[in-house]
């Protein structure tokens, strides 16, 4: 089950609820049984029969998806195959629509595939989703399910995981959602286990890896790595390259950081054309070109990645949350 929080905007009735379950809790009664509002009475302290309840373990939760994903023609049907199959909540990693991500597309192109796993989707946009002004087609077509409209940026809880869907694509109008961020993090500060998700890589051996015209939102992309690896989070999303990639926890300057490192996974994989790699990036760990989705099971301290292609090896393992 997810709880979303939107853009700028917290639920203040889920905090309230939140806030009375706490005192609920942390005092000797919450309702009922006669305490007395003066000197005789007092409150009823529970007995040896009526023992403190300890929390419900949380149990762990599936995150499936990928990036780069409807053209028509392309092979989004086989990847919402595999979707069909696998139960929890699909993320997408932008590029939903290609190649521009107007209404036709949306209604031609993902609605026959992804499309009918859209109720439990969590997007992010992509840059070719902005190929219609605004994004316009991207928002109306998710809904709530996408944020805060016009944003592109929201979080939500799945399971004992923090997860945040970013926007990489505003790099010129994104101060507001670096500072959103980093409020939404200090908000979350006691929660172990955060991942994040976005389009665009800050590390990538594949061919939009070095274009210079991409510099500016590579380096808007490695704030928001910053601010994440800052409050210890642990995984990062992302796509636009049309291949699978893993790399070894690393910071955002691309240093090896095993202890308290981010794993950048891109996972554009979802069905438009693939690309072929280029040179290797430092800390590339594993490289694979094929289409399929990733699915992540989420425990409370630690969480397991299972690359699935259409056919031939994927890529899986394993490693706890900081």
């Amino acid at each position: 089950m997810t709880r979303s929080r939107f853009g700028r905007f917290s639920d203040i009735r889920v905090q309230a609820l939140g806030l009375a379950v706490v005192a609920c809790l942390t005092t000797v009664q919450c309702s009922g049984g006669g305490s007395s509002s003066g000197g005789g009475g007092g409150p009823i302290v529970p007995g040896p029969t009526s023992p403190t309840p300890t929390p419900t373990p949380v149990g762990p939760e599936t995150f499936v998806g990928a990036g780069d994903i409807a053209i028509c023609g392309g092979n989004a049907d086989a990847t919402a195959r595999q979707l069909d199959s696998i139960g929890g909540t699909v993320f997408t990693l932008g590029d939903n629509a290609y190649p521009s991500g107007t209404r036709d597309e949306f209604r031609n192109c993902y609605e026959p595939s992804w499309g009918r796993h859209k109720a439990r989707t969590r997007p992010t946009p992509g840059n070719h989703d902005y190929g219609t002004p605004g994004a316009a087609p991207y928002y109306e077509y998710f809904g709530a399910n996408a944020g805060f409209p016009g944003a592109g940026y929201y979080s939500f809880e799945l399971g004992a995981w923090h997860i945040v869907s970013l926007n990489s694509n505003v790099p010129d109008a994104g101060a507001a959602q670096l500072a959103w961020l980093r409020a939404d993090l200090a908000d979350h500060a006691t929660t172990r286990c955060t991942l994040a998700y976005w389009h665009h890589p800050i590390f990538s051996s594949g061919p939009n890896g070095s274009i210079a015209s991409e510099a500016p939102i590579r380096a808007y992309g490695r704030e928001m790595f910053r601010i994440l690896h800052e409050a210890g989070a642990e995984l990062v999303l992302v796509g636009h390259e049309h291949q699978y990639e893993r790399f070894a926890p690393q910071t955002a300057d691309g240093m090896l950081d095993p202890a308290r490192g981010i794993r950048q996974i891109v996972v554009g994989t979802g069905g438009v054309p693939l690309y072929d790699f280029q040179a290797t990036r430092p800390n590339s760990e594993v490289r694979i070109k094929a289409h399929g989705v990733m699915k992540l099971t989420l425990s409370s301290d630690r969480y397991q990645w299972d690359f699935l292609p259409i056919s031939g090896p994927g890529d899986s393992g394993s490693a706890a949350c900081h």
